[in-house]
This record gives structure tokens, sequence and C-alpha cells, in this order.
């Protein structure tokens, strides 16, 4: 479903080349939970938005189910788009709009006529648990039901990808848990492809069938979760996380 070839990233800071990812290969089968593990700045967001190109490439190739994207523009890019949902850790909902009308607004983004967005956008509701919230506005919404709008509002173009960048940093553990409920039910009924940024061993445990470690812009381990063999002191650390940290825990920044 998501194939990237040699992808990279290069920045200009400061008069500075910042290299936020280095050449990467990374291939996920459709129906797959896939998970970007790292601390912060390690290049896992910047990877998961070259994948629907809300950043642009400087190399390599991404392809979704076939096609290539780099080179994608104007119609031929938002159709591509609409294959691939997003969701943020800070919800980016329009606090003027009510519950539906910030899902029904992906759809006006898309296209949609005007004459389905409704019935489209109350079915999205629908499947998050939110058909008694639609009149809501984001201010009267607690950060779990906000999330889940912001969910129902990906979901509102019927896409086959789900791209989430630290969907349930911002929230308790409760709501977390409860958020990634819903995305393993999407993922169950719908077959949906779902790839998750996160910096929480715990998510990844939870939700993820394979995951990529990323550390200052390099992958540093491919690990599959129903096995998982860290190689890489970074991924060691964090499935020492899991089981709880000890006096002798190694912190991957005191390597020589």
């Amino acid at each position: 479903m998501i194939e990237l070839s040699q992808v990279s990233k290069r920045f200009q800071a400061g008069g500075k080349v910042i290299d936020a990812l280095l050449p990467t290969d990374l291939t996920i089968r459709s129906g797959e939970v896939y998970g970007l593990l790292g601390f912060s700045g390690a290049g896992k967001s910047t990877l998961l938005r070259l994948i629907n190109r809300l950043e642009e490439p400087s190399g390599g190739t991404v392809r979704i189910d076939g096609q290539e994207m780099v080179g994608l523009t104007g119609d031929a890019l938002r159709q591509a788009r609409q294959r691939m949902g997003m969701i943020f850790q800070q919800f980016n909902l329009l606090s003027h709009r009510s519950a539906l009308r910030n899902v029904e607004f992906s759809l006006e983004v898309a296209g949609v006529p005007t004459s389905k967005r409704r019935a489209r956008a109350r079915e999205a509701m629908a499947a998050v648990g939110l058909s008694d919230r639609e009149q809501s506005y984001p201010a009267q919404l607690s950060g779990g039901q906000r999330q889940r709008v912001a969910i129902a509002r990906a979901l509102a173009t019927s896409p086959t990808i789900l791209l989430c960048d630290e969907a349930t940093s911002a929230l308790d553990p409760h709501t977390a848990l409860s958020i990634l409920r819903l995305l393993q039910q999407l993922n169950r009924e719908r077959g949906m492809t779902i790839v998750i940024v996160t910096h929480d061993i715990k998510v990844a445990n939870y939700l993820c069938q394979h995951c990529v470690v990323l550390e200052r812009g390099r992958v540093v381990d491919r690990i599959d979760m129903a096995a998982p063999q860290p190689q890489s002191l970074l991924g060691k650390f964090f499935f020492e996380t899991a089981k709880g940290w000890t006096d002798q825990t190694v912190l991957p920044q005191e390597e020589t």
C-alpha cells in the first residue's frame, strides 16, 4: 500500500543544512498498522508528512497503492490525498463550526456536492460514536470527543489510509486508550491501513504490527511487534521502558 524508496528531506535553516530524514526505505502492507517510533526531533512526523506530500521530499520516490506521488500537482494530487485521512495531536478543529460542520469541511475541500455532504458527515460521526454531539462546538467537547471529531473528519472522504501524528499524546491515559481502540476497530472492520507516529512504546505495543525506530533522521531498527527483537540501543531502551525503568537502564545518548 505504501512504498518509500530512498526518500529524504533536507531543510535550510539559519544558513545551515539540516537532514531531517536521511535516505529511507519503507514498505507498509495493505491493512497493516505501522508505527513510527522515536524521540522528539527524530524525523517521525517528517516521514509521515512525506507520505501524503504535506512535506515535499528532497529525494526518492513515494508510491501509494502503486501510484507515484512525487511530481503530482493540482487536481491529481488532491485526488490522491483523498485516499489518505490525517489526524493530529492538537485536533485542528474550526472553533466557529459545529462538530458536524467540521466533519463536512473535509468534504467541501474534496469537492463533494453539497447534497451529499451532510449524510456522509453523519455517517462518519456515527462511526466514532458521536451522533448525539453533532451540533456541539469544539469548546463544548472533551479532548477525547474533539479527537473523535477529528477522526470522523478524516473518515468522511472514505480513505484507505489513516495517518496519525501523535494522535493520543495530548490525552489522558483513559481517553488515549479509547482512541486507540477506535483506531483498532477501524483497522479490523474496514481493513484500513494505519500509520501512527508516537514516542510512547505502550501505543506501539497495543496497536502496531510493525514499527521502525528513528533516531536523528535515520531508521535504526525495524521491529516485528509480535516477536520484538530490537537491535539498536534506542530500540532496546523503548522496550526497557515498557517493562519499567531501573537504575541499570541505559540512556541512548550515553552510548560511546
